[in-house]
């Protein structure tokens, strides 16, 4: 299996005002830890279909994130208030988990777990 490979879209750091510095080394401690710990645990997996799982595990998490954020915009904006840092990790979750789509080895499997998922909760839920 190849190691995943996370980058920092040019897009979101451009997005940062000019005071944007702590932010932009917080970017990348968390882009790298993500990073490191996605590829520790692919590491161990037994095969494939494991690492998507892991991955898939990710993913979620930074579905979760990003909602989160996205809450903030509207709040921010209703109280006189600049969103742009939750802008900017906003966009920076929805970027990672595009980049860990792009991965080819792992694409498939991911769809595929991510289906089992859904279907797994719907029976859960639904019964």
């Amino acid at each position: 299996m190849s190691e995943i490979s996370l980058a920092i879209p040019q897009g979101v750091v451009d997005g940062l005002p000019d005071d944007g510095e702590t932010t932009k080394r917080d970017v990348e401690r968390a882009v790298a830890g993500i990073e490191s710990r996605i590829n520790r645990e692919i590491d161990e997996a037994d095969g494939v279909s494991q690492a998507a799982e892991i991955v898939v595990d990710a993913i979620e998490f930074l579905e979760e994130r990003m909602e989160r954020y996205d809450e903030f915009v509207p709040e921010l904006r209703a109280w006189g208030q600049s969103p742009i840092y939750a802008i900017t990790w906003r966009n920076l979750y929805a970027e990672l988990i595009a980049q860990l789509y792009d991965h080819e080895w792992l694409a498939e499997e991911l769809d595929r777990e991510r289906n089992y998922r859904i279907v797994e909760d719907g029976i859960r839920f639904g019964g």
